[in-house]
């Protein structure tokens, strides 16, 4: 979602005769676009802050302005802090009001008066409504359909940085998937916090759910490929496994979160699901596509888990055998439940659970990557690699394939051979 907010964040930069700075020193705008999930996240934005202050310092005494600028949950959650440990920060808006941004410029610029600006309201108006129009930048793209949360899982910040739940009716998801096709994209991603909550109406204004929005972007000419990212265990619904089953180009790949393998865990999370529930759901998942396979996040050392508790996790991880995963230790998020319960987890005890975790995740991840050695995949290449002649792209599964080819293939899906693979990359050869 961060990804596609700064694309769109440049969009209204650009027609606002702004261009991209080669480096941090030419720049006479910085702006820094961040996320709340992790601690570590919001820390390395105040780092961040002061080496661009440092830069700032430097330009002015030759004369020139900068100005310094924050987007994103970090100022939702925390534009207090970011007031007083950054005064030197010009302004400051929220995840759902970076489209005021053109005009805090504009207004800076006419009043000559560079002083803190902070916007964190949640407006009645959908920020979609005010974004430009916006184009393909490679062959693979991102398109928002859905944005906040209504779940209040105890650990998360995400509904009181996104707000409660809004769906993009179909009518503007498709146009914008209709231009964003137009001009080069050939793998979409469909977004949201919880993408598979979507309930966007339909040009007769029946409610509609991700299910339907999946089959009519599918149909759209010239679209290669589409996902959807990320969804909630308890929204999957039967249409939406059917999808699986139906859609040719829907990629055989989900990221479905979990969090824990402990029911009492997940109760504690406020998660709506149990692992049996969990465990159902990716059963029925695969019965509708055998070729599917999954991908999922973890928290270890979440207040009270057990050694029992994770090794229920790991029994799940047994079980699915992830292609791929994120996990995390607990970190604490200031205003939510779980970080003010009494039976917090030693920091020694989270990172022990973490290794364990992350040693059968990559193991796994290994052995699916080792599996695929000798197989023929279409792979999507979406940049050029670090070599002279290599180019870097992702097959269906969102593994990473390298190849020597020639550059008139970027943006392009060609059949490769996998020849070799680690945890984290495959190499191939060009059929």
């Amino acid at each position: 979602m961060n990804v596609y907010d700064s694309a769109r964040i440049a969009d209204m930069l650009q027609k606002e005769g702004y261009e991209e700075a080669k480096k941090q020193e030419e720049a006479d705008l910085v702006l820094f676009n961040t996320c709340h999930i992790r601690e570590k996240a919001a820390e390395k934005l105040f780092s961040d802050l002061g080496r661009a202050q440092a830069v700032a310092e430097e330009r002015r005494a030759a004369g020139l302005k900068t100005v310094i600028g924050v987007a994103g949950c970090v100022v939702q959650a925390e534009d207090e802090q970011i007031i007083r440990r950054a005064p030197f920060v010009d302004f400051a808006v929220g995840p759902l009001m970076y489209h005021k941004i053109p005009q805090i410029l504009r207004d800076m610029t006419e009043n000559n008066e560079y002083k803190g600006v902070v916007h964190t309201d949640f407006p009645a108006d959908s920020k979609f409504d005010f974004l430009p129009e916006n184009k393909a930048q490679g062959a693979c793209s991102y398109l928002a359909v859905q944005e906040g949360c209504n779940n209040f899982c105890t650990y998360c910040v995400v509904p009181y940085t996104r707000g409660a739940e809004y769906s993009r009716p179909v009518a503007d998801v498709l146009k914008e998937a209709k231009r964003l096709i137009a001009t080069g994209t050939v793998e979409l991603n469909l977004l949201g916090q919880n993408v598979n909550s979507y309930h966007g109406e339909d040009e007769q204004g029946k409610e509609r759910d991700l299910a339907y929005l999946l089959r009519r972007v599918a149909e759209l000419d010239g679209l290669r490929r589409l996902r959807y990212t990320t969804s909630y265990p308890a929204d999957v619904t039967d249409e939406l496994i059917a999808c699986h089953r139906d859609i040719e180009i829907l990629m055989p790949y989900l990221h479905l979160p979990i969090q824990s393998g402990s029911d009492r865990i997940l109760k504690a999370m406020n998660r709506r699901h149990r692992s049996g529930d969990y465990l159902r759901i990716v059963e029925k998942l695969q019965e509708a596509n055998p070729a599917l396979r999954m991908s999922s996040d973890f928290i270890v050392g979440f207040p009270g888990e057990t050694d029992e508790d994770f090794q229920q996790t790991l029994d799940v991880v047994n079980r699915v055998k992830y292609i791929q995963a994120f996990s995390f230790k607990y970190s604490r998020r200031a205003g939510t439940p779980a970080a003010v319960m009494d039976n917090q987890v030693e920091e020694k005890v989270k990172k022990e659970r973490l290794d364990i975790l992350q040693k059968l995740l990559f193991s796994n991840q290994e052995a699916f990557n080792k599996s695929c050695i000798g197989k023929v995949m279409p792979v999507l290449f979406e940049q050029k690699g670090r070599h002279k002649g290599q180019l870097i792209g992702r097959t269906p599964y969102m593994q990473n394939l390298h190849i020597e080819t020639d550059s008139a293939n970027l943006n392009k899906i060609i059949e490769v051979e996998v020849i070799d693979a680690t945890t984290n990359s495959l190499s191939g050869k060009e059929i």
